[in-house]
């Protein structure tokens, strides 16, 4: 299939192969707009089943990349970058560097950051190669893991779905179920456990499982068996795509709020929360406290300045769900209208 036919093709403005013969390194960079400014996004590494899946993967996260930088008022458009392999069995600091060459041949169009599989270290490589990286170590003068930075501000999203559910009152004594215990997770499961929730937790990898058993308390699921656990919340916090047909219909939780990218698989997903009663925080609304840190890089950084613009993510996820709930809309719907509309209104400030 043609990448111009593909359902996640979006107007992309480009779509970039990279390859390295001596390194082995095979990467995808979409750039998504950059009407508010240049693209910024993570790099993730991932051992993809296909080319096809890594393309499907680049295309839907640049795309959720501008629409959460106009959601939060950034001046920047959205881009990703993904990497084709296993992280802990391909990935070599000379991969990185090579991955730096083909950061710095879009001349800025496009500025990485860390994503899944990548870290600040593999950010301190790349930076070898191209000015145009953010997420450096404090060292370099960077602001270093921007992890608790994106987890507060989906802990802060979720308080707000707490705060305007009729279900729960408080996340003292509430049960979330916790998909995914990376950086993120983790981070979140703190920030959760020290406001009180009980948590239930799964992941792929047993020591990440036994760190939050052992720090928080948690109780452990089977991967599968998170969709069917009796919830409060259920933050999806690993890959994208886990609301969909086969999970919709069995999930137990009232609201929906965690910090993995493109949750839903489809925009009709949305509606289909909707209809069951179920309180969706968009996902892009509430992780956006990792783009908002290491965007700051860019322009000046001052932690308080930043860390109460993250807080904030508070407001905004409750104006987005007042807006869904007066128009009748799914809370995806309403926050796509608002971001659109911030796109428009730069296109005309550009043409006029």
């Amino acid at each position: 299939m043609s990448v111009f036919d593909q359902t996640d093709f979006d107007a992309h403005e480009q779509l970039v192969f990279a390859s390295d013969v001596e390194t082995g390194l095979r990467a995808i960079i979409a750039i998504h707009d950059t009407t508010r400014g240049p693209a910024l996004g993570g790099c993730r590494m991932w051992a993809y089943g296909s080319e096809q899946d890594a393309i499907r993967d680049v295309l839907r996260l640049s795309r959720g990349m501008t629409y959460k930088a106009a959601i939060s008022d950034l001046p920047l458009g959205g881009g990703k970058s993904v990497i084709i392999g296993d992280a802990r069995r391909h990935k070599t600091p000379a991969l990185m560097r090579a991955m730096g060459e083909a950061v710095e041949r879009l001349a800025g169009r496009y500025i990485v950051a860390e994503d899944v599989g990548t870290s600040v270290e593999d950010m301190a490589e790349i930076a070898r190669a191209t000015s145009h990286v953010v997420g450096l170590d404090k060292q370099a003068g960077g602001t270093g893991d921007p992890s608790p930075a994106t987890a507060y501000g989906v802990f802060r999203g979720l308080e707000a779905a707490i705060a305007f559910s009729d279900a729960v009152d408080t996340l003292d004594g509430a049960t979330v179920a916790v998909q995914g215990l990376g950086n993120v997770g983790y981070h979140l499961c703190r920030y959760l456990a020290e406001a009180g929730a009980r948590l239930v937790v799964t992941d792929i990898h047993q020591q990440a499982i036994d760190r939050v058993v052992k720090e928080f308390g948690a109780r452990v699921v089977a991967p599968d068996a998170i969709y069917d656990v009796e919830a409060d919340v259920y933050a999806p916090c690993a890959l994208g795509a886990t609301i969909n047909n086969t999970t919709i219909n069995r999930l137990r939780a009232r609201i929906v709020a965690g910090s993995a990218n493109n949750q839903l698989a489809t925009p009709s997903h949305g509606e289909a929360l909707r209809r069951r009663g179920i309180l969706y925080a968009p996902d892009y609304v509430i992780n956006a406290g990792g783009l908002m840190n290491v965007a700051a890089e860019r322009f000046g950084y001052d932690a308080d300045a930043t860390w109460a613009r993250i807080a904030a993510i508070y407001d905004t996820t409750l104006s987005i769900l007042e807006r869904a709930r007066r128009d009748g809309i799914p809370s995806s719907d309403a926050a796509d209208r608002i971001a659109e509309e911030r796109f428009r209104s730069h296109r005309q400030a550009l043409a006029a």
